[in-house]
Formats: structure tokens, sequence, C-alpha cells
């Protein structure tokens, strides 16, 4: 299926980033009118869709011929691949050879389906990674990781990429996550947030009154939000374990603000086990798009909030911590995956591990508003200069053009 896409102009991001947008445009020229397509899983309900609603057009509007297409699958085929997603992750899963078999065959026909037609084509993440194997022509193929495969179950790791030689680049978070076949053709890539989508434009008093008095957020009461899938490495109980914490010594609220993803189904039963979890606390905030809550909504949660609290145990990237920063506030993280390198401990925010470590940070904060106002303005340097989607599409067509050259 090939996705609509909204049009975006790169000259709309220079008053952010004027010298990524220059660069883009100067390769562009050299790419004038080579086709990309970027395929991946789902359109949404997840952070790789999100980027590539943004990436995708900006793209075209440097003059590539950029599309996105979105695999057509049965339920039973993402069942498979969120095992497979868990087992790359480093979970003790095993994938039966049924399994595999359903696996193939679905890659299999959406080879044969999808528009593909391309000089180069972009593959993200593992559920489409065999694409490649039942599409004839001249392409060059691109393996984008947006998993953390540092500790990977071998077995499966091995049988995945047994099969995956065909790519020219292998591109990941961040350096950790590499392993063989990859290490030779690997480069590190992180993602982006868009500066001027609705999950992160700027909001007017009034829009953040509005969605304050929709989700029953007390503005005057400090705010902590967590902004994750439900999903078991988010580890969503230690999040609330970290609240209860909290709110021994301040009045707090906790935000839990998630989208229930298309491609997940393991995802509802762990919303369950959460809402179980946090009881009738009036002060524990479940905010998903079952109640509304789209990308504005998450923007203005994110900006009503005081301070950003992740503690998921294994991260590909976390692009939602980036998010938080971008509204200038500090977020406490346990030090996993690519979280560890958008926070600066002690500049930015708080890199801590335990329960008690992590609620130790937020009462610090919470009880120090120089400190807590420093971090912030830190925090959104730091995107701004690292993390937005100028610099995102700059990589993409500098990887590209190095794959195009040889």
């Amino acid at each position: 299926m090939t996705v609509e896409l909204p049009v975006k102009k790169l000259s709309d991001y220079s008053v952010f980033a004027k010298d990524d947008v220059e660069k883009i445009f100067e390769i562009g020229k050299k790419m004038k009118g080579l086709k990309v397509v970027h395929v991946n899983a789902t359109a949404y309900g997840g952070g790789v869709a999100e980027l590539l609603m943004t990436i995708v057009p900006l793209m075209r509007d440097a003059g590539v011929d950029a599309s996105w297409e979105v695999l057509e699958a049965p339920m039973e085929f993402f069942n498979v691949t969120k095992k497979l997603h868990n087992t790359l992750q480093g979970a003790d899963i095993e994938i039966t050879d049924e399994e595999w078999a359903l696996y193939e065959k679905v890659n299999e026909e959406n080879a044969k389906k999808l528009n593909l037609d391309a000089d180069v084509i972009i593959i993200h993440d593992p559920q489409p990674a065999y694409i490649p194997l039942y599409k004839s022509g001249n392409a060059h193929y691109i393996w984008r990781c947006h998993i953390d495969t540092s500790t990977p179950n071998l077995k499966v790791w091995n049988r995945l990429t047994s099969k995956m030689n065909m790519y020219k680049k292998a591109l990941f978070h961040i350096m950790d996550y590499v392993r063989e076949p990859f290490d030779k053709i690997a480069v590190e890539f992180p993602p982006s947030i868009d500066p001027l989508s609705p999950k992160n434009r700027e909001m007017s008093k009034e829009e953040l009154e509005k969605i304050a008095k929709t989700y029953n957020i007390d503005m005057t009461k400090p705010l902590i939000t967590v902004v994750a899938r439900f999903d078991p490495w988010k580890d969503l109980f230690s999040s609330i374990d970290v609240y209860r914490k909290v709110k021994e010594k301040f009045d707090v609220q906790l935000a839990i603000v998630s989208a229930m993803a298309k491609d997940d189904p393991e995802g509802w039963i762990f919303f369950e086990d959460v809402l179980r979890y946090a009881g009738t606390d009036k002060d524990i905030l479940f905010l998903t798009d079952l109640k509304g809550v789209g990308h504005l909504e998450v923007n203005g949660i994110q900006r009503l909030s005081t301070i950003g609290l992740h503690t998921a145990t294994r991260e590909g990237f976390g692009l939602v911590i980036s998010e938080m920063m971008w509204k200038q506030h500090p977020v406490v993280a346990r030090p996993v995956g690519g979280v560890k390198i958008q926070i600066d401990d002690g500049i930015n925010g708080y890199l801590r591990n335990d329960v008690n470590e992590l609620s130790e940070a937020i009462v610090d904060l919470l009880s120090n508003k120089q400190i807590l106002e420093k971090m912030g303005k830190n925090a959104k340097e730091k995107v701004r200069s690292t993390y937005l989607s100028t610099a995102h599409v700059k990589r993409y067509f500098e990887v590209i053009e190095s794959v195009i050259n040889g």
C-alpha cells in the first residue's frame, strides 16, 4: 500500500537549522529525480511511521522522487514479527518453522504487489527485511534498523540475517547495536523529531488550557509524563513505582501517554496489566488514542509537564526523550540504548537505574526550580543541534549518495 503524504517545505525549517537545509538542497541537486522507496510495517501508531511522515516529504522537496510503501499482511504475521522484535532485543522466545514460513511468504507476496520500482529501497526493521529476496532489478537496498540489537537471541538473529546479504548499508541508532554480518556496512544513524509537526509545534496558552481541562490535568500540580507503548520493555510498572515514591514528598500527577499500534497485538494485554497495577489512583492519568489523544494532544501534555520520565529496560532510541526535551523539560531515564546519547547526565536530565534512584532524581529537580529550568533550556538546545528532521534528511542523503556512487 502506498502511503498518502503531506506536502512539506525544507525552507520552513531554515529558522531552526539553516546550514542543514542548505546542505540538503546541495546534495538534492545531484540526485534530482532519483527514485527512493521506504518500506515499513505500518503507516501509524509507531515511531517509524511518524519519522517517515516527515522525512519522505522533505526528500521530495529537495528533488528526490521519494515514496513510502506499507506491508499488507494478516494479524498472524504481526504476531510473528512481534516475537521477532522481542527476540532481536534478547527475549528467549521460540519462533517455529511454521512462523518463519509465514514470515517469508508475506514478504514474498509484498515484493510482488508493492510499488517498488526504484533506484534505492530503504527497508525499515525486520518485518519487510526479506523483500529483496523476491524482487528482481538493479535497486540498491539499505536496511534501517530501529531496534536495540546489542544482545539479540543469536539463534533468531543468525537465521534472520543469513538471508540479508543483499544490503549495501545497514543503519543503526548507535554503533553499540551493530553485529555481524553488518559490521562492515554499518552506519550510526540516530532518528529525529519534526519541530513543525502537530506533535512538536509551538502551542498557545488557550490550546494548553483546553487540553488540561479535557484530560483532567491539574495545572497546579507538577506533572511527570511517560510517553511509551504498552510493551513489557517499557517497564511502566516501574514508572508507577517511581511516581508513588515521589508522591511521598510532592503532590504530583503521573501521565502515561500512548498509542495502541496496529502491528502490536501484545500491547492490548499489557495495557490491561498496567491499568490493574495503577489501581484507582486519580492522579495516574492514562492518556491514549482511545481517549482521543492524537499528536497535538501529546504535544500539549508534554508542554504541560514538569519532568519527563522513561523507565524502559531496552530501547532502540527513545525519540520521546527528544520530544520532551524539545519542550524545554529535563528527562529522568534509565541509561539504555539511544537514551544515553540524548541525555547528558546532570546537564539536560539524569540517567539513573533503579526506582529509588529515578525517584530521587525527580525529587531533586522538583526541589530546585533554578536547576530544573536550566536543564530544560539545555535539553532544547541539544535537540535543536542534533535531532531535528533536517539533520536526519541530510544523513539519509549522504548515505544514499555513498551507495549510488559505490
